[in-house]
């Protein structure tokens, strides 16, 4: 069998497919290293490029951004040509960079220790344990509190750790997983609403939102299919994130919290105490009770299912396009004048 161009592309997009599902399983068996994290060093390098280029302008920050995803995009782009007649240096390179670039292992792991700290009681742990999870000051919080700021981190960063990843590597490869995960990393460290960075992390924070744009969507759509499986209902769900989400301040968060809560059936939102005495109040998502311990757990548990459905739509996704590449059409094309059974 001779293998044109188009059945070259065919069998690069399987080899893309069977990356990403490795990568995933690896998250899920491999613990991120304590130290020497391929997402902190780019975190680092971020940072100090940050200070020696910092000015209060959006312009600088353009500038900042375009100077750290460059090389993400370029690099990612160079390895993605090397192996793109290589299907199983293909598979090894997506998979290792999906593996460094997702976190709905870690994510999953810091919800299911909250909700044991919670669970115990242990209200010092919990406090001491929630800066992994958000920006939020956690001394002056209570239990049910600090199991709400959970819940919320882990239904929104589903999307942005988890989803995204598989969303963007599943359409761009390489270069798209890179170039997420960097962006999403510089929102993090510059995209804050304070003296510092209102003007000059604008770019980085209208990138990520546009980024995490279709993966936000998506996510609260598996989140709704998902949810009998953390005792919610679809339909319910659904209706409640098509009813809700516009309620949040972000463009995208609100798909994601709102199906947690309604998939959880707990109540999220409300008056929210970051550090630095920053004070910002949510509308309500969600009719149920307040969230606890065990509303923690079953939050950590939706994370791990999305995540593998959003992995099994782009294997499936991937693999439907790979298919109609190989044979020209939907189906294996029948000769014309094969009317042997007519």
């Amino acid at each position: 069998m001779s293998f044109t161009p188009r059945r070259r592309a065919a069998v690069s997009l399987l080899a893309r497919a069977a990356g990403i599902a490795l990568g995933v399983a690896a998250d899920r068996l491999i613990a991120d290293p304590a130290e020497h994290h391929p997402v902190a060093l780019f975190g680092t390098a971020a940072g100090r490029l940050e200070k020696a280029m910092y000015a209060d302008a959006a312009s600088r920050g353009a500038v900042l951004t375009a100077a750290c995803l460059t090389p993400l995009a370029a690099g990612g782009a160079i390895v993605d040509r090397l192996t793109r007649h290589r299907p199983l240096a293909r598979v090894l390179t997506t998979a290792a960079v999906t593996w460094a670039v997702i976190g709905a292992a870690s994510l999953t792991r810091e919800g299911r220790a909250m909700a044991a700290h919670l669970a115990d009681d242990d209200l010092a742990a919990a406090r001491e344990r929630l800066p992994h999870l958000c920006g939020r000051d956690p001394e002056a919080l209570d239990a049910s509190e600090i199991a709400r700021g959970t819940v919320e981190s882990m239904a929104e960063n589903t999307s942005d750790a988890a989803v995204a990843s598989v969303f963007w590597g599943a359409l761009a490869g390489l270069p798209g997983l890179l170039v997420h995960r960097g962006a999403n990393t510089l929102d993090a460290m510059v995209g804050h609403h304070n003296d510092r960075y209102e003007r000059f992390g604008t770019v980085a924070a209208r990138l990520d939102d546009v980024l995490d744009w279709a993966p936000a969507r998506l996510t609260g759509a598996l989140a709704s299919l998902c949810a009998p499986t953390v005792g919610g209902h679809r339909a319910a769900t659904w209706r409640a994130v098509l009813a809700e989400h516009a309620h949040h301040p972000s463009p995208n968060g609100g798909w994601c919290e709102s199906a947690w809560a309604a998939a959880l059936r707990v109540q999220l939102g409300g008056r929210n105490v970051y550090y630095g005495d920053r004070v910002e109040f949510r509308p309500l998502l969600g009719s149920g009770p307040r969230p606890d311990a065990a509303a923690v757990r079953r939050a950590a548990d939706l994370v791990g299912t999305v995540t593998c459905a959003a992995t099994g739509a782009a294997v499936v996704a991937l693999a439907g396009v790979a298919h109609v590449l190989f044979h020209g059409g939907p189906w294996p094309a029948r000769p014309l004048d094969d009317r042997s059974s007519r």
